[in-house]
């Protein structure tokens, strides 16, 4: 019968590349005032001009009421609701432009403060 051999020598644990490394902690966007910074909408929209955020927020805002409307005319046919003919993708995805244009208004109006 084999017996089982169990080692005594201490296993020496495994280095990990993180080990040496501090972790890079996110930068303090605490402001004092009415308004905050540019810099915490982040690496880009930080340097696009308030002008070109309202457009923006503009075209989302379309999107959006142009897709419910047509869901909601695509939801007058007849059987529309027994087999689901009025959910369309495009329709979902225009969807999305509702909270896309209330985030790219604060934006707009963060950076017309901030004077860009």
């Amino acid at each position: 019968m084999p017996r089982a051999v169990i080692s005594t020598q201490a296993v020496q644990p495994t280095t990990s590349p993180f080990d040496s490394t501090a972790l890079a902690m996110a930068e303090d966007m605490t402001w004092e005032g009415e308004y905050p910074p540019s810099k915490v909408l982040g690496p880009i929209m930080s340097k696009m001009p308030s002008g070109l955020l309202g457009l923006i927020s503009i075209v989302c805002a379309g999107a959006c009421a142009y897709s419910i409307a047509q869901s909601g005319a695509l939801q007058q046919e007849p059987g529309a609701f027994e087999n689901g003919s009025w959910v369309k993708w495009y329709y979902i995805l225009g969807s999305f432009g509702g909270p896309l244009a209330w985030g790219t208004h604060v934006a707009s109006w963060i950076q017309r403060k901030n004077g860009m």
